[in-house]
């Protein structure tokens, strides 16, 4: 059946309105990925008809100190809501708030190992209220180049949580960009991934934009994932190097086997 494939509607045609580029999208076949909900008109966004496939789960917290965790677990619960209203298949985490340009609202030199354990009791508590609301969240690895500071930022730290919590209420979000910048060996880390992902994301670098605008080799690395069963959903979140459209062109051939 291959691939289900989505796009970051925040990260194309910025000129439009939101609910326009949801429409769009959804009329070229893609389901949509959100940043931050409370920037757009909801109500504008549900008349699209769009499969949502993924939106940041939180608004603020953090995995690995109690008084953060208490922010995750109350913004997470009312983010939730707006996930069901709009029929979000995931909602998103990083193991700290992110502000500006992404930059980590509160950085870290170093993880200690209580941290570890304060996380994975935090994911288990947002475990807990996802299994009640009906839902689901994903925990995404980034990259330190440009999330400096970022707690569990990388694919390894990502898997080692998810895995500790292994719940059918937290996944991997797997973005294969991250992964490039911060680690490499993409296709090895998806396979030790794997049984926990529920979203891989894409976007080549250098430069964030389409496959096939960069270094990384994304038929192979599409080949690679259906060969070791992966059959979800992969969102490119990349900017578009020039027309969107023809970026999506470029997107769906990369991943169309």
């Amino acid at each position: 059946m291959g691939f289900q494939l989505a796009a970051c509607a925040e990260m194309l045609w910025q000129d439009k309105p939101i609910a326009w580029r949801a429409a769009r999208l959804h009329e070229m076949g893609f389901g949509v990925g959100l940043w931050n909900w409370p920037a757009w008109d909801l109500d504008a966004l549900e008349k699209t008809g769009a499969t949502f496939t993924i939106m940041n789960g939180y608004l603020e917290g953090r995995l690995a100190d109690a008084e953060g965790a208490e922010m995750l677990l109350k913004s997470a619960r009312e983010t939730a809501q707006v996930g069901k209203r709009l029929g979000v298949q995931r909602l998103n985490l990083h193991g700290t708030g992110l502000g500006d340009q992404g930059l980590p609202i509160q950085q870290l030199a170093h993880v200690a190992p209580g941290m570890w354990l304060r996380a994975r009791d935090t994911l288990h508590r947002i475990c807990d209220m996802a299994e009640g609301e009906g839902v689901t969240f994903t925990l995404e690895n980034l990259n330190l180049r440009e999330h400096p500071g970022c707690p569990f930022n990388s694919t390894a730290d990502v898997l080692s949580l998810v895995a500790a919590v292994d719940r059918p209420q937290l996944r991997i979000n797997l973005d294969l960009y991250h992964t490039q910048i911060g680690e490499g060996d993409v296709i090895r880390h998806a396979e030790a991934c794997l049984p926990w992902i529920g979203e891989v994301q894409v976007a080549d670098n250098p430069g964030r934009c389409e496959p096939g605008t960069g270094e990384m080799n994304w038929p192979m690395i599409a080949r690679a994932l259906d060969d070791m069963g992966y059959a979800g959903p992969v969102g490119m979140e990349a900017y578009a190097r020039n027309d969107p459209e023809d970026a999506l062109a470029a997107f769906r051939a990369a991943f169309t086997l």
